[in-house]
């Protein structure tokens, strides 16, 4: 056990993070947030940082840190609208990144878990062909792009400083208090919205929220995780038509679907300048765990079931 800091501890999985490892884990957690919050829970020590960039000063929050999860990172939004979205992803997700490794570097910790993404691997798998964590990486968007050159640049940090680095690669993650495009499908099947999705044969790997806390707390510590890039998900993988009855269980709401033509649906989608949102929605992206299971011995503590019905009962308060 030790003293673990964690960046980006107001966003979704930060702030469960957080919580975990103080009140569940053993571990001391000191959260890093852009300005000061009031709404963590008593006995969390924050530090305030500012926004991130090669330029932040990490000194105060490094203090007597043994271990750091690097959570904080520009995100990826379906409908990006700045002129030159990887120079700003680039400046947050790789500068930021590699300036607070060579800091904790420099303060002596022990190990940095980096919260990376699967689009690093690419954006969709073909039939059979999950991605595996030894694949070439295909990142085609800004983010992915950042995030692959992010890892890149902590890779060649831990091998000149002997820190070491783990870097985990999740999907979707959903949980209590998601928000975006997952609640958004949790809106339109509570409010029995009809929706043309009754007949999508594709599979998608998808993590609740629990079992990525866990892999990472894992990660924190284990020995066999250092330097390791371990890919995550619940382990079971569901077409969206699957997920979409899942969710009406979990909401004791049956979701109201029904079947049109993939092609159709695809077709719409592109009149409709949807293409983005229809592609994740129609198409497959697998992930092949069996390696970080068996170099962890670890296996995702809930099913997908129990991750939805979790996440109802946040839904509905």
């Amino acid at each position: 056990m030790g003293n673990v800091l964690v960046t980006g501890a107001s966003g979704f999985v930060g702030r469960a993070l957080i919580n975990k490892l103080q009140f569940d884990a053993g571990f001391n957690s000191r959260a890093v947030v852009r300005v000061s919050d009031s709404t963590f829970a008593d006995g969390i020590d924050q530090v305030a940082v500012g926004d991130i960039s090669s330029q932040t000063n990490w000194s105060a929050a490094l203090a007597d840190i043994d271990f750091v999860v690097h959570a904080a990172a520009r995100v990826h939004v379906l409908d990006e609208i700045a002129e030159d979205p990887l120079t700003q992803y680039r400046q947050v997700n790789v500068e930021g990144s590699l300036n607070l490794a060579r800091q904790a570097a420099a303060a002596k910790v022990k190990r940095l878990v980096f919260i990376s993404s699967i689009k690093v691997n690419g954006e969709s798998t073909q039939p059979g062909r999950p991605f595996k964590s030894d694949d070439q990486p295909n990142p085609e968007d800004a983010y992915g792009v950042s995030k692959w050159e992010a890892e890149i640049g902590l890779k060649q940090l831990s091998a000149d400083t002997g820190m070491e680095i783990v870097i985990i690669r999740p999907p979707l993650v959903y949980g209590s208090g998601v928000k975006a495009n997952f609640h958004r499908m949790m809106r339109w099947v509570d409010r029995g919205i009809p929706l043309p999705l009754g007949g999508i044969d594709n599979r998608r790997s998808l993590i609740a929220l629990e079992n990525l806390l866990d892999l990472i707390v894992t990660c924190i510590e284990h020995p066999s995780a250092a330097n390791q890039t371990l890919l995550a998900s619940d382990g079971e993988d569901l077409s969206t038509t699957e997920l979409l009855q899942h969710i009406g269980e979990a909401l004791g709401r049956p979701a109201r679907l029904f079947p049109v033509p993939v092609g159709l649906l695809s077709f719409t989608a592109e009149l409709l300048g949807k293409q983005a949102i229809t592609e994740r929605l129609l198409g497959s992206l697998q992930v092949d765990i069996t390696r970080t299971c068996e170099l962890l011995r670890w296996q995702p503590p809930i099913s997908p079931g129990e991750g939805l019905r979790n996440t109802a009962r946040n839904f509905k308060r």
